[in-house]
């Protein structure tokens, strides 16, 4: 499931949170950390991103008042390893996926694969 890059601006924002947050937090959020855009976003284009992100089961909107607050449905973690579960599941060779993955990671992340898989 691929994310636009204001999609991945907002997630990462949410992830990094330990709290939920309105269009408004949400917005003045991005424009503070210097999101990559032409011009402020509107309140209204923060909505649609989060209604988007909803529609697809990133996010849950709390609460029956306004404002609605946003908060991630999973983790970073989490929603990364769905993604690789995802791409495995799509391979027709998934053995060969694997072997490309792990002749691209680092010498500690081999060893962390290793020190995982001896559980």
């Amino acid at each position: 499931m691929g994310l636009g890059e204001l999609e991945r601006s907002v997630m990462d924002l949410l992830w990094d949170r330990s709290v939920s947050l309105t269009a408004t937090e949400v917005r003045e959020a991005l424009a503070e950390h210097g999101a990559q855009t032409a011009r402020p976003l509107a309140v209204t284009t923060v909505l649609t991103v989060l209604s988007r992100l909803e529609k697809k089961g990133l996010v849950r909107r709390e609460g029956d008042r306004r404002p609605h607050r946003y908060a991630p449905l999973a983790s970073r973690e989490e929603h990364t390893a769905g993604l690789l579960h995802e791409v495995l599941g799509s391979a027709s060779d998934r053995e060969a996926v694997l072997a490309r993955f792990i002749g691209g990671i680092s010498a500690d992340e081999t060893a962390a694969l290793r020190r995982l898989l001896s559980r």
